[in-house]
């Protein structure tokens, strides 16, 4: 187990600093490309659906 410090100093806390703006960085990285993807996903899905849709639309054409 790693030993105790009993004072922080101040490059101590710069480091620490640093290194929890860098994690929140990534985090907030992550969540941009998450939320890309679930956009592109949500237009393929759209995409999906509508085209299901007019292929229905048109065979009901067809057989009326």
């Amino acid at each position: 187990m790693a030993a105790v410090r009993e004072k922080w100093t101040d490059e101590r806390l710069d480091d620490l600093s640093d290194r929890v703006t860098d994690g929140f960085r990534r985090v907030d990285e992550r969540f941009v490309h998450l939320e890309r993807v679930m956009a592109h996903g949500f237009i393929a899905l759209v995409t999906l659906q509508a085209t299901s849709l007019a292929a229905i639309l048109g065979f009901i054409a067809v057989r009326t």
